[in-house]
């Protein structure tokens, strides 16, 4: 395997694209082009989790495919601090929507850029993504074919649409989550979501216009690429209505869907397993088996160009 990281803006150090690019072989796909996927890891646009990134790509990788992980724009420029909750949020321009779909459009764009030095078969992308990144591919998947991409980028809008999507406790519902907001038990939470809308909103009570055109269930059409969604019932955090809020849009506009609610588990459990923990209490079996499903699920739509059979099986057929 190759690993590569790739500074996408001059400006910003901290924005980053990393390569898992699994080395060809002439005993496996011998020279063809492989399935890539994006990933986009969570941390409520204040920062970008490792434990979504690093072992998310090494699981993908696992099943055949190229992985990238995108860094995106948050509002802290390093490490996983948290600023001041008790305090109010300074509002940072540069962290803004639509600053982070475009920066998932430029790493798609990039990727197929190298698709022939990459071995990537450009038309099989995917963007995945956990939490604020899952927000992040779910709307960049509902707005690749809007102006706020196509004009920015000024290129076909088929260039920028990944072939499909797949959502780990995504938010997908801004409207809906200040009711959540004004709801939530913990005052901790309540505080860490207002923040979050500063942060990529730049209001703790954005107008519903804003919420709106931030929100990927109101953005879902018929072109909406085929969704893999999961989270858990139990989540204190980004409840599983949000997955349910965006299954029903997709199957409204008749766009293929897998969804999976499973019945426990907090936030953030990413693989669910040790490989992507802090601590015991991020491992859950049961919520573990997403990857499983989900390796299913993407052989539908990214099966490895393999052949029949093996040379050696080739040879004794012809015996």
């Amino acid at each position: 395997m190759k690993i590569e990281t790739i500074q996408l803006n001059e400006k910003k150090p901290q924005v980053t694209l990393t390569a898992y690019l699994l080395d060809d072989s002439p005993e496996m796909l011998k020279g063809k082009a492989r399935p890539a996927v994006i990933i986009c890891p969570g941390g409520g646009y204040f920062s970008c989790s490792d434990r979504e990134a690093e072992p998310v790509a090494l699981q993908f990788a696992m099943m055949g495919y190229h992985a990238f992980v995108l860094k995106y724009t948050t509002y802290s420029e390093a490490g996983m601090g948290l600023p001041d909750l008790s305090k109010p949020l300074a509002v940072k321009e540069e962290t803004l929507y639509p600053t982070q779909i475009r920066e998932l459009g430029e790493a798609l764009l990039l990727i197929k850029k190298h698709a022939q030095e990459w071995k990537v078969d450009a038309k099989r992308i995917a963007v995945c993504g956990f939490s604020a990144g899952g927000h992040n591919a779910a709307l960049y998947a509902t707005s690749w074919n809007k102006p706020v991409l196509t004009e920015f980028f000024d290129t076909a809008p088929e260039e920028l649409r990944p072939a499909c999507v797949i959502l780990g406790y995504p938010l997908t519902d801004y409207v809906y989550l200040q009711k959540e907001i004004a709801n939530k038990q913990n005052p901790m939470d309540a505080a860490f979501m207002k923040a979050s809308n500063v942060a990529f909103l730049g209001k703790e009570e954005p107008e519903r216009a804003l919420l709106e055109m931030a929100s990927p269930v109101y953005q879902v059409d018929e072109q909406t690429p085929p969704v893999f969604v999961w989270a858990t019932a139990a989540d204190p955090l980004v409840s599983s209505t949000h997955s349910l809020k965006l299954a029903e849009k997709l199957a409204e506009n008749q766009v293929p869907y897998e969804l999976h609610i499973f019945a426990e588990g907090g936030h953030g459990l990413s693989l669910a397993t040790q490989a992507s923990s802090e601590a015991a209490s991020q491992i859950n079996p049961a919520v573990s088996r997403w990857t499983e499903l989900c390796s299913t699920w993407l052989e539908k739509y990214f099966e490895l160009p393999l052949s029949e059979q093996t040379a050696i099986e080739q040879m004794q057929k012809k015996k």
